[in-house]
């Protein structure tokens, strides 16, 4: 049984109200309550001040009538110790959303369909943002609970079902958290104590207050939390360029320090992995040489340099990736900007990676779910590539030197889009939100017909993966390609976690040719219009398409071919 406890420094009385009856509570130190123990699925609140409505738990495990409702009381929840963890480095990631993975859109259904995954090849499981928020369905960003799961997808027990599920078939789980804003309904942390700075903001609300103690062991609990209460193998850490702090030990490096702590004592690896836009390797540095300590981070460059190549998109952001050696760039040294001008950004940007840093340490990907849904139509690479483009960009996300992550449903070219959708129930917020979406694509030449309503239903249930398209053509044949090279990442030893400096490439600009060198293989592909000879022969591994050879070698236009020298 626990205690009713809650950090609340700001009211001056607070009482916690218990299936309908208020106890009194007692101020401890630090702007700490205590009150009476809190029975096991007993329904409470806390009161603040004068208000007469009970506010629910900031550390409530469950929700189960909406952010805007009561916490449920729990018994505490260990993870099975039985589970060894699963080592980032190697490993293959599968981002997905829960409500659109399957069309129930939920845990449960999720486990239906881990079976794909496993045959698949995939080693971890990334689940976007889980933590409860407003409404029924969004992306998961906008939470405002963040120690209890969404009920929507079936509260605290169907998560730690699906983790154990998980861990049963050998599949580890990488939790997406954010801790660098609140959403924008349902936040009532204000009420107890300041976790938001009052004049600061960032890209998505008011800055988290992180030169706070008890703001800081906040997030710490919560990590604890996801590792230790439900048994998650890492967390994906949303836009830590946004945790501005400038406390003596920034919250990340404590936040990697008690990580390193907990792992030893659950004797299982923890996996902390930094989504940062600012290209430096200060994130996966040592702490005893000054950096964060963090596992890995993700890398946009590889995405952009991928994108372009394959589309020729060059708006926006891809435009300073439109040379193809700007896929050499990526695929070689890690990062594109690393102390070079952004054109985007109109600065100098990046810090370039040494020639020992191991390519492990940054997550690449081909598509994912801000790629794809941050676009207009939010419109996958299936929609504008040809199954031959499709082909290559497997090759691409795959074969990365660093670790590959995929989207779901991109390992079949699914044809659903993956849009931006919301639920908010507060008519003026879904009003609010609309417009903003129309207005910033109408800034970048868009019409706002073509824009989807992030409010419409309709364009969360297009959202959803349509899982019978895997018995057909094209799909079929691309999930076989996806099949096939990650068990060839898996099997052969040159394409796995190299050093940045043992990595070379040779870019053709004018006929469009790319080769990746990796030990003894060659990873060649023709973006090119016309047949592509090299001299030599060389041993298959992979091939795109049936017409693609390596004795000799031969690449028709659009396609790749994965090959060892013949000593």
């Amino acid at each position: 049984m626990s205690t009713a406890r809650v950090w609340a420094p700001r009211p001056a009385t607070v009482a916690v109200q218990i299936d309908g009856v208020r106890h009194p509570m007692t101020p401890g130190e630090g702007g700490w309550w205590e009150g009476p123990d809190l029975p096991p699925g007993a329904r409470y609140g806390f009161l603040l001040d004068d208000d007469p409505t009970p506010r629910p738990d900031p550390r409530g495990r469950r929700l189960p009538d909406g952010v805007h409702g009561l916490s449920q009381a729990a018994l505490p929840r260990l993870a099975p110790l039985d589970w060894p963890g699963r080592e980032l480095r190697d490993g293959v990631i599968y981002e997905l959303h829960v409500g659109t993975f399957t069309p129930e859109g939920t845990l449960d259904a999720a486990v239906a369909r881990l079976g794909h995954l496993v045959d698949l090849g995939i080693d971890f499981v990334e689940l976007l943002p889980v933590n409860a928020f407003n409404g029924t369905h969004n992306w998961g960003y906008d939470g405002v609970a963040w120690f209890a799961v969404h009920e929507a997808y079936g509260g605290p027990d169907a998560y730690a079902g699906f983790v154990a599920a998980c861990h049963a078939r050998g599949l580890g789980v990488i939790q997406d958290v954010v801790y660098n804003h609140l959403g924008p309904s349902g936040n009532y942390l204000p009420l107890y104590g300041p976790y938001l700075r009052d004049q600061a903001a960032n890209t998505w609300g008011q800055e988290v207050e992180l030169s706070h103690a008890e703001v800081r062991r906040y997030i710490l609990d919560n990590a604890r939390m996801w590792f230790e209460e439900y048994g998650v193998d890492g967390l994906r850490l949303d836009a830590v360029h946004a945790l501005r702090d400038t406390s003596d030990e920034h919250i990340l490096r404590t936040l990697s320090r008690e990580t390193d702590d907990l792992s030893r004592r659950l004797e299982r690896p923890l996996t902390l992995i930094a989504e940062s836009d600012l290209n430096d390797p200060v994130m996966f540095r040592p702490r005893h040489e000054g950096g964060h300590g963090l596992t890995a981070q993700w890398s946009d460059d590889y995405h952009h340099a991928a994108h372009v190549a394959l589309t020729g998109e060059t708006a926006g952001y891809y435009a300073d990736f439109e040379p193809l050696t700007a896929l050499g760039r990526v695929a070689t040294r890690g990062f594109f900007h690393a102390g070079t001008w952004s054109t985007f950004r109109e600065r100098t940007h990046g810090v370039p990676l040494d020639d020992d840093v191991e390519a492990w340490r940054l997550v690449t990907c081909l598509q994912n779910h801000d790629q794809i849904g941050n676009r207009a139509a939010g419109d996958r690479l299936s929609a504008s590539l040809s199954p031959r483009r499709q082909a290559i960009g497997a090759v691409l996300a795959v074969l990365t030197p660093s670790t590959p992550m995929l989207f779901m449903g991109e390992e079949w070219g699914a044809s659903t889009p993956w849009q931006f959708f919301t639920s908010h129930p507060e008519p003026d917020l879904g009003r609010a939100t609309a417009e903003g979406r129309f207005a910033e694509f109408e800034k970048m030449g868009w019409n706002r017909d073509v824009v989807p309503d992030p409010q419409d239903p309709a364009t969360f249930q297009r959202s959803k993966l349509a899982w019978d398209e895997l018995a057909h053509e094209p799909h079929r044949r691309l999930l076989a390609q996806y099949r096939d090279l990650i068990a060839l990442r898996s099997r052969e030893p040159d394409l796995r976690s190299p050093r940045l400096g043992d990595l070379s490439a040779e870019i053709d600009e004018h006929e469009r040719h790319v080769t990746f060198v990796r030990g003894r293989i060659r990873i060649r592909l023709n973006l090119g219009d016309a047949t592509w000879r090299p001299e030599g022969e060389e041993e298959a591994l992979f091939a795109t398409s049936d017409d693609v050879s390596g004795n000799p070698l031969m690449l028709p236009p659009d396609s790749a071919l994965v090959s060892r020298t013949i000593e």
